[in-house]
């Protein structure tokens, strides 16, 4: 004879599978772009910075008011590249100007945001594409300012801090460079 506790286990235990899966469907959407239409006024500022960052006050966005991402003249330096904390980003603003900015957003629970981690951290980037690690729970403030609703986003921005476009499903730079606008 099955009692009432032992049905009510029997579902739970059916049940924390399809939970956990769902969990985690956020973290494997891929997607396609979405360019946006309109322009924030103000520059990203963190509530904190990436999670394996030291903390750090954002920086006031330095640099010349016309520099756009896409690299200039050869009378410039060449645009740094790789991939890069928050706090390294937001403090240090102006030498990125001339970068392609692409702001990731990840958290350290998603398997594809680790595995897109992994992939960044090994990798050798073309001249002039930043990719910023966001930590996607601690960051409030700019997942909201860029729309960003699902871990393992990536938002590229211009030298003014203006959403350009926004992607998921990236995990190697390739992928990455693809989508930029």
């Amino acid at each position: 004879m099955n009692n009432p506790l032992n049905q009510r286990r029997s579902l739970a235990l059916m049940l924390t599978p399809v939970a956990a899966a769902l969990v985690l469907a956020g973290c494997t959407s891929t997607g396609g772009t979405d360019t946006a239409s309109e322009s924030t006024a103000s520059s990203p500022v963190a509530s904190s910075p990436a999670a394996s960052a030291s903390t750090q006050e954002s920086a006031t966005p330095g640099g010349d008011a016309s520099s756009s991402p896409k690299k200039s003249s050869s009378t410039r330096q060449a645009a740094p590249a790789g991939y890069v904390s928050y706090s390294d980003y937001s403090t240090n603003r102006a030498k990125y100007d001339d970068a392609d900015v692409v702001l990731f957003f990840n958290a350290s629970w998603c398997p594809t945001c680790m595995e897109a981690d992994k992939q960044l951290q090994g990798a050798s980037f073309p001249d002039g594409l930043v990719v910023v690690s966001v930590d996607y729970d601690d960051n409030q403030d700019l997942k909201q300012q860029y729309g960003v609703t699902t871990q393992h986003t990536f938002v590229q921005v211009d030298a003014d801090g203006n959403q350009v476009t926004k992607f998921t499903g990236s995990t190697t730079v390739d992928e990455i460079a693809q989508q930029l606008a």
